[in-house]
């Protein structure tokens, strides 16, 4: 057995109860439906602000009922300390995914992007260290190699921040690695590689690039590329980072205080994705025939991103389940039926 399907073992025999702040989102509903699964008592903080009713809709058709009444949904804004306060009664462990997350959005309003993600997280920190919450787990982005050139990307190298978005995420770390120090309550921060898989929103101007070329695919629009196409990310299925979450909430002290890439340690290209996910679609009955629309380079983007994934497998027993064209093939009928309704 895995360290994962030890510790899922170990969850189903000795129920815990958990927060996911972000739980409408794309990652925290994942998340929602993974612990339930594992008859976990959950909470969930939400704002809706990039969060959608229907994720939370979705996950309630995917369990059962006893399981669902096992979760509690709280409407509130992690900008608001009382709120964050309220959320962390009697909370085990918690999962902090609520942000704003997106490059171009925190480059057109970085006063927004800086106090969801700052003063939002800060909020979050201190709520669960005076509520003494067991462990706290962390989005952190791998925003934060920032221009550091060297591939693949290692937890302590870190270069300059590209955009207000990448500040926000370093910020964090800094303020987890303080309260350590200062107060001894240590957390793991996961800078997240290039997230993808059900359930991400394809609509609007931030838009992830998976769900919204796939969007465009299905509805048979026009797709643009950012530059040459030869931009490389290590794309990461979201059932590697629900994986990583319940790992490291549950890991020993000796892996706290720490961040750690959650990618596959492996890059691919735009054009290369553009391929693999007409032949995904394809298998899915949707023939795209358009070519791409190639258009400027992206401000604040890197070239090249790929994640050294080593410190994770040894400190936390992290093992990627997916590699990218495992989870398109499993994210692409989900979005077929999702957006052919």
């Amino acid at each position: 057995m895995t360290q994962y399907e030890n510790v899922k073992a170990q969850l189903q025999e000795q129920p815990k109860t958990w927060l996911i702040t972000g739980v409408a989102g794309f990652i925290g509903s994942n998340l929602l439906e993974a612990l339930l699964k594992l008859d976990q008592q959950v909470v969930g903080l939400d704002n809706f602000a990039t969060g959608h009713c229907h994720n939370l809709d979705e996950v309630k058709s995917l369990v059962t009922p006893e399981q669902w009444q096992r979760f509690t949904f709280l409407e509130g804004d992690i900008r608001d300390l009382d709120s964050c306060r309220r959320a962390v009664e009697g909370v085990d462990h918690a999962l902090h995914q609520a942000a704003l997350g997106s490059v171009p959005r925190s480059i057109a309003d970085p006063l927004t992007s800086n106090a969801a993600n700052i003063s939002g997280f800060l909020n979050m920190l201190v709520a669960a260290k005076d509520a003494g919450v067991k462990s706290f787990t962390y989005a952190a982005s791998s925003s934060t190699y920032g221009d550091h050139p060297a591939l693949p990307k290692m937890e302590a190298n870190i270069g300059s921040p590209l955009s207000p978005y990448a500040v926000t995420k370093y910020v964090n770390e800094l303020y987890a690695s303080v309260f350590a120090r200062c107060y001894g309550f240590k957390s793991i921060g996961l800078r997240y590689f290039n997230v993808f898989g059900r359930r991400q929103d394809p609509n609007g101007a931030y838009a992830a690039v998976i769900p919204k070329w796939t969007a465009a695919m299905i509805g048979n629009h026009d797709l643009s590329i950012n530059g040459d196409g030869e931009t490389s990310r290590d794309f990461c299925y979201i059932d590697n980072v629900v994986q990583m979450n319940i790992l490291a909430a549950l890991a020993g002290d000796e892996a706290k205080d720490q961040v750690y890439n959650v990618a596959l340690g492996d890059r691919t290209s735009l054009n290369t994705l553009f391929d693999a996910l007409k032949t995904a679609l394809a298998d899915s009955g949707v023939h795209y025939e358009k070519a791409p629309i190639y258009q400027d380079f992206r401000a604040g983007d890197v070239r090249h991103s790929q994640a050294d994934v080593s410190k994770a497998v040894s400190m936390l027993g992290y093992a990627p389940s997916h590699h990218i064209y495992d989870g398109i093939a499993q994210a692409m009928p989900w979005y077929v039926q999702s957006l052919s309704r």
